[in-house]
């Protein structure tokens, strides 16, 4: 994929051709980059895509505040001037509680539809205390370049899913001073506590969920709780976009 910083600070790949227009937000730890077969099938389906790096992520800017609506203003600057009516958010896992967020109307203008893929619903005490830790710890520095991208597999999911040099794991490391880091800002955790059950439910637009039917964050069960339409995808596991993205592109595509 290839982008470039725009206004907001955003590293933002975009392609495709038509009038509607899919916006794709990745999960917690990953970038733009696992949307890449993602986008290409949409593209032969008759799509237009933007792809950022959310705030904190990748080649996009690292510094703070963050939040779900930190998260949800900057794509909401990003939209700006293009017609919510042609608007599909698809946002994986973090990214479908941002666009939820963003459909909720406290942003602006509501885009025409919601696909949300993999979102854990539910949360427990200790998960939430632990994301918070994991907000104020400090960075962690490698050696080697390998050593941070394997580092970066294993926060994005994607570790035993794809290969280590594969595409979709280009933007999650910098090299500082002769030394690897993740891209990743630790306070993105941070984020992590408000009702993600509560946000989903005060989406505006019309809601497509889903998750991959072997995804151990979500059940079928609990996505039901918010659409008796909830989708499992047999077969699939949490980052069911980067392991099928034709079928995820088709569930785009019959929003």
């Amino acid at each position: 994929m290839h982008g470039t910083i725009e206004g907001n600070g955003l590293w933002v790949a975009r392609g495709g051709h038509g009038d509607r227009v899919a916006v794709l937000l990745h999960g917690l730890g990953a970038t733009a980059s696992v949307w890449a077969g993602v986008a290409a099938a949409l593209e032969a389906r008759g799509w237009r895509w933007i792809a950022p790096d959310l705030r904190g992520h990748g080649r996009s800017r690292g510094d703070g505040p963050f939040g779900f609506g930190n998260h949800a203003a900057d794509i909401a600057l990003l939209l700006d001037g293009v017609d919510p009516g042609a608007v599909t958010l698809l946002g994986h896992s973090f990214g479908g509680v941002v666009g939820a967020l963003l459909c909720g109307g406290l942003f602006g203008p509501v885009p025409a539809r919601l696909v949300t893929l993999g979102v854990k619903i539910d949360w427990t005490e200790d998960e939430i205390a632990g994301a918070q830790a994991m907000a104020r710890r400090p960075v962690s520095w490698f050696d080697t370049e390998d050593d941070a991208r394997a580092r970066h597999a294993k926060l994005s999911g994607l570790a035993g899913l794809v290969a280590p040099g594969a595409p979709e794991l280009d933007g999650g490391v910098r090299a500082e001073s002769g030394r690897w880091r993740l891209a990743m800002a630790p306070g993105v955790f941070g984020a992590v506590g408000p009702s993600v059950e509560a946000i989903l439910r005060a989406s505006r637009a019309p809601l497509t969920i889903a998750a991959g039917a072997e995804d151990p964050m979500v059940s079928l069960e609990t996505m039901r709780r918010i659409s008796a339409e909830a989708t499992a995808l047999p077969g699939l596991p949490h980052n069911a976009h980067v392991a099928a993205p034709g079928t995820i592109a088709a569930l785009v595509d019959a929003a």
